[in-house]
């Protein structure tokens, strides 16, 4: 199946609470945050792609009480708790962990390092809690992760990087933080860090009518989708023999 249509309503969504949101911050204080963070903080604006997610979660024969927006905290190994964007607990087991994370200009070098930072740190810290048998009876819980950046001129120029003592590796030099995203994505499927990971790239005028792109096939929201379902279906069926 393919999701374009439904995608290019998340992406419209996106830039529509985006806009408003930078409109509305500050009307009580008459004080914006710095620079686009106004767009981050009031949060919402990547409800699109999660209500699609549980929607086509639902679809696959999952109970609406099992997929979880709201009340999504989860226990880590390194951290007492962590809270997920959207988790499926199925009959006392944990079927499925999201998350959705958007990254918008002008700034992409630290924000880049950051996002990284943060997916890998998330998923190091439920695999070991499961590895610990935190989550038992659960088998392994399917982890996804799927990052929306904006289509910028500054997010797909080359970028150097600074090699004062070690050369970097070469697939890293002169990418732009969009490719550095691509190999970042594929590197979280090969170390199987996370069972998909979706890149879609967006730009702020064109999004405003859905236009959207996706860099890597294997990133691609549909295989994204069709992963999560056939894991959900998977289940679906076993519980029904």
């Amino acid at each position: 199946m393919d999701y374009r249509k439904k995608v290019e309503d998340a992406i419209r969504h996106f830039w529509k609470v985006r806009t408003q949101q930078q409109k509305n911050q500050g009307v009580g204080s008459g004080k914006k945050d710095a620079g686009n963070r106004s767009a981050v903080t009031g949060g919402k604006h990547l409800d699109g792609f999660i209500n699609l997610l549980k929607e086509l979660l639902v679809d696959a024969g999952l109970r609406t009480s099992t997929v979880h927006l709201t009340d999504t905290t989860l226990p880590g190994y390194f951290r007492p708790t962590k809270n997920w964007d959207l988790v499926v607990v199925v009959d006392g087991e944990l079927l499925a962990s999201i998350e959705f994370k958007a990254h918008i200009g002008p700034s992409f070098g630290n924000n880049f390092n950051n996002r990284v930072e943060e997916a890998l740190g998330n998923s190091t810290d439920l695999l070991t809690a499961y590895r610990e048998g935190k989550f038992r009876p659960s088998q392994k819980p399917w982890l996804g992760w799927l990052m929306l950046l904006e289509e910028h001129p500054k997010s797909t120029s080359p970028v150097r990087v600074d090699e004062p003592h070690f050369p970097v590796f070469d697939e890293f030099k002169k990418a732009s933080y969009a490719r550095r995203y691509e190999i970042f994505c594929e590197r979280l499927l090969r170390e199987r860090l996370y069972d998909a990971a979706c890149l879609i790239l967006s730009d702020s005028v064109n999004g405003r009518n859905g236009h959207f792109s996706e860099p890597n096939q294997e990133l691609s929201f549909n295989s994204f989708a069709v992963s999560l379902i056939a894991r959900s279906l998977a289940y679906v069926r076993n519980v029904r023999k």
